[in-house]
């Protein structure tokens, strides 16, 4: 469908597929109905929300799980609503004026398209009016930060099909002038607009921009059709005026960076070569008229190059530069060796012969898995387009003139400081082979800016440090303590050894060490830092002055945990002063609010909690507004605005006004003692029109603690988890037991943990004993698969992507990410107490194929042959287990999968085949075909 290039937004139909049940009269619950697939996917998600500056608009995007989204922004006093039909992915100007979103091709379009694929579009929203521009092609758009430009650049012209010459009549899309064989791709158009007047600008042949930052400027990189113009230029917005910051044919102008004021310009040169690809590069910066190489090809360590590729950052100052150079790669060495043959008249022009081993052996195909590799050969496959291209940081000192080398490959990561002194680094290199089964060290060191001279902080941590604001500390975690390191003495202490409670997870139970719980950031000039146990705040001096709970204790007294809101993401510490917003969880209740605390006093004062949960969103720049959602398992969360004391909280947005109309069911907290006597939590939803009087059957869902998800409302999509509101509308009980560990025995836990709460249903007189389905997926896939091996309570069970043999799973990749499985074994979520020959017998004990012969309980297995995190053959494996004992069992093989399928067709077809299993084992309904026969295979 086309639409006029200009129109009112109000007036705008909706083209997202709209739920007409959405807008009908409400219902009485006699009349409530249930839940079908096909409601379910049209059921809208809030996403991208954010407000304006002045705290005066709100944009987001409504998307249905299947259809087409739109765009609605809304004036925050909730008078004006506009809609942009198929937008997403909004932006507000600085000044509230405009909205920008990009804008999607209908679903109808994107899946019968034949040949090329749909484009992108751009719509550009006025909130004085609601006039609406639209303009199709658009590759990506942004504001200036005043919010008086809006840019955005086109895709290239499609060839037209048919014609003899398809590209003559565009001008940016004539064959280059190449050096060699016109592999060189030209830029596309850029459109500047001028959003006083309307007026606009169209630069052809831009590769990459970027509006300045505190003055009205934008600079881009022309990569011209003819080679003519090829060059990099910042524009005078005001004026009009461009002037050229540098200019050659064949240039390529990367990572333009523009300083905090605008005043200066950072850029990576090079000169392509003839198959189109840079070279070495040059770092350049510009300012205002002049354009200086800062750090040329020349200056890099030996062997190094400053890539194209790359990051460059400004400190907030302006006085350095950060960016990053690398070693030349194998392949590139090689490169250049064959330019030298070459022009030093060494082609080859040997006549062919079959028997030149070295030629022959060019075609091999071998990868060589070494036992001293420092990453094992699938993770080094994985990790090859980020690492081809890694920098390694180094900082340029503007006022002196001269480059400082911070990281190399021993040292591979440092921070950008917002100080002037000290850098943060880290390096996992010592450990990156004993990974694989620990997974993963890092060393801790701070970098002197001025030198490059390191200091070491910390060895083998699990996880990385914190430096403060202003660089004279670094805080980190290890041993079950904080600890905190002052750079320039180098003196370690340890801030809560002697604080009388724990600050480690308290919660935790797998093999590993417990983290801890994290902090809240620094207060100003370095004074102190805001550290979390489970429940309460401190506020810890860095100067060894006793330490205070700004909290005063409430949080461990009342079961809440608080948790500091950074309002505001830009600034990096916190006043002596400040009121702080906190958020509260309260471990018993599982309900959620907004408190507040000062950083001088101790205490918090209750500002907003309910039986709901909330999530702080965002505050407006420059107003006292906040921007939150509200739900609870039967509300949907929209979005909410509050002053900083929320007394006038008001709902904002109703993107879906009808779900009151269906039979969604309640969420209740209960309560049980594992088989071994430790308190549980679970969340039990009851059906929609639930009748006190009946038993239902019950669908087990779980995967380890879910009683948190009390006041969640459950994602509405068609995927491989089972949607609870579909499941509570068609007259289920959906349990959400929690699960606690015991490391080495984590199958046996789950036994311990979930079938007394099962019981403790039948108790209730909720459950029907005859009618109980087990289910999880991945972690909880192995967990079912385990517990049915333990127990004939449940009359059916399905397993997702379970691991079904941990002897061989303990040995098998995580295709995703390439590293080995055996760390997640002896140190993570499998949670057995060491490797499979230090712990054969829990490896085997624990693993369900060894005790197939105990499972009476049919099954249904899911998974993806393309699987990136369990292998799939434990799917197998299991399988033929319960086959080889003629046992009831169904293997789903989804084609070209990974861990849960991704194609809609396949998510649609598994969120039936769910639904018709337990349809048939706990309510009696008819099997379906491929459960009674199967589906044998027809060549497709």
């Amino acid at each position: 469908m086309s639409l006029p290039r200009r129109l009112c937004a109000r007036s705008l139909p909706h083209l997202a597929l709209l739920l007409l049940v959405f807008l009908s009269a409400p219902v009485t619950a006699q009349q409530k109905r249930a839940l079908t697939f096909t409601d379910l996917m049209q059921i809208r998600q809030i996403e991208q929300p954010s407000i304006s500056a002045d705290g005066r608009w709100v944009a987001f995007t409504a998307r249905p799980d299947r259809g087409d989204p739109e765009v609605i922004v809304r004036s925050a006093d909730g008078r004006l609503r506009y809609a942009i039909a198929l937008g997403a992915r909004p932006l507000i100007s600085a000044d509230g004026a405009w909205v920008a979103a990009r804008l999607e091709p209908t679903l109808e379009a994107q899946e019968t398209a034949k040949g090329d694929t749909p484009r992108r579009g751009l719509a550009v929203l006025a909130t004085s009016t609601g006039e609406l521009d639209r303009f199709d092609d658009v590759q990506d758009y942004a504001f200036s930060e005043d919010g008086r430009w809006l840019a955005w650049h086109r895709f290239e012209v499609r060839a037209e099909k048919g014609s003899a010459d398809s590209t003559s009549s565009a001008r940016e899309e004539r064959p280059p002038v190449s050096p060699g064989d016109g592999k060189r791709k030209a830029g596309t158009p850029l459109v500047i607009r001028s959003l006083a007047d309307g007026t606009e600008v169209e630069v052809l042949g831009v590769r990459s921009w970027a509006f300045a930052p505190g003055a009205p400027r934008i600079a881009y990189a022309v990569a011209s059709s003819d080679n003519a113009r090829d060059g990099l230029y910042v524009r005078d917005l005001v004026s009009g005026s461009e002037a050229v910051v540098d200019s050659r044919p064949f240039g390529h102008y990367a990572e333009l960076s523009w300083s905090e004021d605008g005043g200066s310009l950072a850029f990576v040169r090079a000169e392509e070569n003839t198959d189109g690809e840079p070279g070495r590069g040059t770092l350049v910066a510009w300012n205002d008229s002049t354009a200086a190489d800062l750090v040329d090809p020349d200056e890099a360590p030996g062997g190094w190059l400053i890539p194209t590729v790359n990051e460059l950052r400004w400190s907030e100052d302006g006085q350095r530069l950060f960016f990053g150079w690398r070693p030349l790669r194998a392949d590139e060495q090689e490169a250049a060796v064959a330019v030298q043959t070459v022009g030093d008249g060494g082609a080859d022009t040997a006549a062919f012969d079959a028997f030149d081993t070295d030629a022959i052996l060019q075609g091999r195909g071998v990868d060589v898995w070494h036992w001293l590799d420092p990453r094992v050969n699938p993770q080094q496959k994985i990790l090859w387009p980020q690492e081809k291209d890694r920098t390694y940081r180094a900082v340029y000192h503007v006022a002196q003139g001269r480059a400082v080398e911070l990281a190399d490959v021993d040292l591979p990561d440092v921070e950008v400081p917002s100080n002037a002194r000290v850098a943060l680094a880290t390096s996992d290199v010592p450990y990156r082979r004993q990974a694989t089964w620990t997974g993963g060290r890092r060393d801790l060191y701070a970098v002197d800016l001025a030198n490059g001279t390191r200091t070491h902080v910390a060895e083998r941590l699990e996880r990385g440090g914190r430096l403060s604001p202003g660089g004279r500390f670094v805080l980190f975690w290890q041993d079950g303590h904080y600890h905190l390191t002052d750079v320039a003495s180098g003196a370690t202490r340890n801030l809560t050894e002697g604080l009388g409670v724990s600050f480690a997870d308290e919660d935790h139970d797998t093999p590993d060490d417990p983290g801890g719980y994290g902090d809240g950031g620094w207060i100003d000039g370095d004074a102190a830092v805001l550290l979390y146990d489970k429940f309460d705040i401190w506020v810890v001096p860095t100067d060894g002055a006793r330490a205070r709970m700004l909290t005063d204790g409430a949080g461990r007294r009342q079961r809440r945990q608080f948790r500091v809101v950074d309002t505001d993401p830009e600034t990096e510490s916190i006043g002596a002063r400040e009121r702080l917003l906190l958020t509260s969880y309260h471990d018993v209740r599982k309900n959620y609010g907004f408190y507040e605390a000062r950083v001088d006093r101790g205490g918090v004062t209750r500002l907003l909690e309910e039986d709901r949960r909330f999530r702080f969103l965002a505050k407006a720049e420059e107003a006292d507004t906040y921007l939150f959602t509200r739900e609870d398992y039967d509300e949907f969360p929209d979005l909410w605005l509050a002053r900083p004391d929320f007394s006038d909280a008001r709902r904002l947005s109703d993107v879906n006004p009808g779900l009151a109309d269906f039979a969604w069911g309640s969420s209740e907290l209960v309560e049980w003692s594992s088989a071994d006597g430790t308190p549980l939590h679970g969340v039990v939803i009851k059906p929609g029109n639930y009748d006190p009087s009946k038993r239902y059957p019950v669908l087990v869902y779980y995967y380890e603690l879910f009683s948190q998800r009390l006041h969640e409302f459950n994602e509405p999509a068609v995927n491989h988890r089972p949607s609870f509101p579909l499941y509570a509308s068609n007259g289920y009980v959906v349990f959400l037991p929690d699960v606690r560990f015991e490391v080495g025995r984590p199958g046996f836990s789950a036994t311990k943990a979930i079938v007394p709460g099962v019981q403790h249903l039948i108790d209730m007189g909720l459950a029907d004993p005859d009618a109980i389905a087990l289910h999880g997926h991945s972690w909880s896939g192995y967990q079912t698969a385990f517990v049915v091996t333990q127990t004939d309570i449940f009359k059916t069970a399905i397993a997702g992507a379970p691991v079904g043999n941990m002897t061989s799973a303990y040995s098998g990749i995580r295709w995703g990410s390439g590293l080995a499985r055996q760390f997640q074994y002896e140190q993570g979520q499998s949670r057995l107490s060491g490797s499979l020959w230090e712990a054969r017998d829990e490896y085997i004990d624990n693993s369900p194929v060894f005790f197939a012969d105990r499972i009476h309980t049919p099954l249904l297995i899911l998974h993806g042959d393309r699987d990136d995190a369990v292998p799939w053959y434990q799917s197998i494996e299991l399988y033929l287990a319960l086959r080889r004992l003629d046992r009831e069992v169904v293997f789903l093989q989804y084609r070209d999968e990974p861990h849960h399928p991704q194609k809609y067709a396949n998510k649609l077809d598994w969120a039936i085949k769910m639904k018709e299993w337990l349809d048939h084992y706990l309510k009696g309904e008819p099997a379906a075909d491929w459960i009674a026969n199967g589906v044998p295979y027809q060549g497709r």
